[in-house]
């Protein structure tokens, strides 16, 4: 669970089902949110925060407890934002000098003060704000972290910003992925495709419009058999899915092929099974993205997710406003030219808080030691199958 709004005081996320005794890495977590914190193309606001993690609950001397864990990561900028944003401050004139009333085509605005009958739409701007994920991207790096005890590794890349793909040879490699995406601010894997992206974006920065793409997340040694076919909410290719839609500004999710595979042949698709007595069971290819069955089979998770752009525009686009009900521009709030990289980010996190929940459900999560006991012997068990 995560609390908090984009220029409120702090964002708070509480986890529950981390195992004990996980010696967590802070710097890690906070290298995770400095990723966040940058790529081309974003804007003035990343100068002014500094995210830094603080854990106030559930974790003594750096180790893990197992009770709740609760996190802190403070908005910087709140300071300038004070009495607009008080939590507890009554409400005068001055302090709604900021009030939203012409909402932007394409964001929560209108449609969040409708259901929630706000009439100032900062009200629904402030949660539905992608800054909230600045949490959830701590919780993934814990996530990150306890996945990393059992072997299982992952990122998140970007593989399109608009029209331009960056891709053409897909590697199922974590570590050659992350070693390549290490040398540009635009986490693609094709260098030479740096210059023409940064230029893109300087054009449509300069239109004052905005750009999208699509992000890429390979988790590689996922055991077989988490998630279940049983029924329809057990399966963990739908609960990704899920967790994936509900980042901010995503329209679209695919598992390995996706939408390429509705165009091809069932031969042309379906990964051929073979076996080796040292390994066991495995897949000649990996068209369907390490899913079968709404079950990981072993093979590389691949998951794929389009992002819009950003509706906020410098050029903003027609709208009403929702008390004189004139027709205005809409309104202007300080934004990116496109959040692509920091996406990439965000949506690795949340893949890793889903394939942590997975792994907590199957094994055994009381103790950290124990669940790698039991993944262990679970992986052995599957050798011999």
């Amino acid at each position: 669970m995560t609390a908090g709004e984009s220029h409120g005081p702090q964002l708070t996320g509480i986890i529950e089902g981390i195992p004990s005794g996980l010696q967590l890495d802070i710097e890690a977590i906070n290298a995770q949110l400095k990723k966040r914190q940058g790529g081309y193309g974003r804007g003035n606001r990343q100068k002014i925060e500094h995210d830094q993690v603080t854990i106030v609950g559930g974790v003594r001397h750096g180790i893990t407890l197992g009770s709740p864990i609760a996190l802190v990561v403070q908005n910087r900028d709140h300071a300038h934002w004070n009495e607009i944003m008080n939590p507890t401050s009554p409400q005068t004139p001055e302090n709604t000098l900021r009030k939203v009333q012409r909402p932007r085509p394409g964001h929560a605005d209108l449609v969040g003060g409708m259901k929630y009958r706000h009439h100032d739409l900062r009200n629904v701007l402030e949660r539905s704000s992608a800054r909230e994920t600045a949490i959830r991207v701590a919780v993934g790096a814990i996530c990150k972290q306890l996945l990393a005890q059992v072997g299982i590794q992952l990122v998140g890349y970007v593989e399109q910003i608009g029209s331009i793909s960056t891709d053409n040879k897909p590697e199922l490699d974590v570590a050659k992925i992350e070693s390549a995406i290490s040398h540009n601010d635009l986490r693609i894997i094709d260098q030479e495709k740096v210059v023409p992206i940064h230029d893109l974006i300087d054009k449509t920065r300069k239109d004052g419009d905005t750009l999208g793409g699509i992000i890429r997340v390979i988790a590689t040694n996922v055991p077989a058999g988490l998630g279940s076919y049983i029924s329809w909410d057990t399966k963990l290719d739908g609960k990704l899915a899920a967790a994936v839609m509900g980042v901010n500004a995503m329209k679209g999710v695919e598992i390995g092929d996706g939408f390429k595979a509705a165009a091809s042949y069932g031969s042309q698709v379906m990964d051929e099974i073979d076996w080796r007595k040292d390994t066991g069971f495995f897949r000649n290819t990996d068209h369907l993205g390490g899913f079968e069955g709404g079950m990981t089979n072993g093979m590389p998770i691949i998951v794929k997710a389009a992002m819009k752009p950003i509706p906020t525009l410098y050029k903003p686009l027609q709208s009403v406003d929702v008390t004189t009900k004139e027709v205005k521009k809409a309104n202007v709030e300080r934004s990116d030219t496109t959040a692509i990289v920091p996406a990439s980010i965000v949506v690795e996190s949340v893949v890793a808080i889903e394939l942590a929940k997975a792994l907590v459900d199957k094994f055994d999560s009381d103790n950290v030691q124990r669940l790698q006991e039991q993944v262990a012997d679970y992986r052995d068990e599957l050798k011999e199958f």
